[in-house]
């Protein structure tokens, strides 16, 4: 079998300009590697093939005639299964949307499809893509490559771990309480949530989401590289008036001070000794590249957390209580009965509370960013979790939701952030990836990738 499903896609994308490989040769070898691999993960629940070596075709068949043949051209990426992707299930993970075929591509997809990317397949995601755990009762258990006692991260757990795997150098992922930093920290990736409005988004085969879903819920990438996060975004977010929400903001925004403030423990969250380390030692990459890092308290993030999981289960109440009865799923059932507990519901006095606050915070927020436009914090307060550790006791339920609060609390506000990988520590069940988050102002991820850039290598993958 070939190696290059083991290139980054800027290795890919270049060498296809030069002449040195064909889009063709690149997705054989990651169609064949998908082969090889994906059995024992599950990462990938539905291929593409033949529409793949079309794709790769068409790219080879411009290239040849001296047309430009996109930002991506040639490079295998997969979608989660969350996403219209025309001609395939949006599945979401559930046995009753198994058969609920897109007519037409998610505005991200067609995005990708423009900028030459060659779909290879669709990955996994729990069942309403409620976990930071992937597993399901259409699609089953996705497993991490890098250790299979440990979760692959959710929702776009799929994502990760076929990324990890070498099954495509960049996945499309979506993220609404860390559903694209967390697989990536789990799986020893990077991980880029973009801001609200920057990469356009909507599901024809759907209905618009409630406010929370609008105003909380972004796709984007996860790479090996941060290059290629680089390439992903800017490819995910070219324009398209279908997202009420799409902003057509510059990708490199005026020149900001290089200042990052580190936070070990925001808002006093429990933070373990491994992450701490990796944040310092993050901290000291920054400062030899000639970056200003000073110890900085953030504003306030648990009122962030709570104030987004309350709007997130009314609407959930509101918008998905039949449809998760309904599909019977059984960790989807013990999570939102354990998340309905932990967030009681509220009248519509409450939600107009919360929207208050979300304009108060955000405002905070972004005094702070504007005084330091990076803040260096962690991705999780724990190491990556044992695998399905949410359905265990209520108390592992409890330590799960408290370890996520930055993953959970920064949507609220909008803001990007970006999970970098640092490297591997001995964790209580083996080999654990470890890595730092970056946060910055609304459409400054080129400053987070810039940071990204200093802090994070390009990432191997999993043997």
């Amino acid at each position: 079998m070939s190696d290059l499903w083991n290139l980054t896609a800027s290795e890919i994308t270049s060498q296809i300009h030069t002449g040195d490989i064909t889009a063709r040769a690149v997705t054989e070898a990651v169609l064949a590697r998908i082969d090889t691999v994906n059995p024992p993960l599950n990462a990938v629940i539905a291929r593409c093939d033949a529409e793949a070596l079309a794709a790769a075709d068409a790219v080879d068949a411009a290239h040849a005639a001296g047309q430009a043949p996109g930002l991506l051209a040639g490079v295998p990426i997969t979608i989660k299964v969350n996403a219209d992707q025309a001609g395939y299930a949006t599945t979401n993970g559930l046995r009753t949307q198994k058969d609920l075929i897109a007519t037409q591509d998610n505005p991200v997809v067609a995005n990708l499809r423009k900028a030459g990317a060659v779909i290879v397949g669709r990955t996994n995601t729990p069942a309403f893509s409620l976990r930071w755990f992937t597993r399901n009762s259409l699609h089953g258990h996705t497993k991490n490559p890098r250790n299979p006692a440990l979760t692959p991260g959710g929702s776009s757990g799929g994502a990760a771990a076929a990324v990890a795997a070498g099954m495509g150098p960049l996945a499309h992922g979506t993220d609404i309480a860390g559903s694209v930093r967390y697989p990536a920290y789990a799986c020893g990736l990077h991980g880029l949530r973009p801001s609200l409005g920057r990469v356009p988004a909507y599901n024809f085969t759907g209905v618009d989401r409630h406010i929370g879903g609008q105003l909380m819920a972004v796709a984007g990438p996860i790479a090996r590289s941060i290059a290629d996060l680089r390439l992903g975004l800017e490819a995910m977010a070219a324009p398209d008036l279908r997202d009420a929400w799409y902003m057509p903001a510059p990708l490199r925004g005026p020149d900001a001070p290089r200042r990052a403030a580190l936070c070990l423990a925001p808002d006093g969250m429990e933070v373990a000794p491994e992450i701490k380390t990796a944040l310092r030692d993050a901290a000291a990459r920054l400062e030899a590249a000639g970056w200003i890092v000073e110890e900085q308290d953030t504003p306030p993030l648990r009122e962030a957390m709570m104030r987004q999981l309350t709007l997130w289960l009314a609407e959930t109440r509101r918008a998905a209580d039949a449809a998760i009865r309904t599909e019977d799923d059984p960790d989807a059932n013990l999570v939102y009965e354990r998340l309905s507990a932990f967030c009681p519901p509220v009248d519509v006095n409450g939600l107009l509370d919360t929207l208050q606050a979300r304009s108060r915070l955000a405002r905070e927020w972004r005094a702070f960013l504007s005084d330091w436009p990076v803040l260096l914090c962690p991705v999780s307060g724990e190491l990556p979790f044992a695998d399905q550790r949410d359905v265990g006791s209520q108390a592992d339920f409890d330590a799960v939701v408290a370890a996520q609060m930055a993953q959970i609390g920064l949507p609220f506000m909008g803001l990007p952030s970006l999970s970098v990988a640092t490297g591997t520590v001995t964790g209580p069940h083996g080999p654990t990836p470890v890595g730092v988050q970056l946060v910055a102002n609304q459409f400054r991820e080129d400053l987070l990738l810039d940071a990204g850039e200093v802090i994070g290598d390009t990432v191997p993958v999993s043997s």
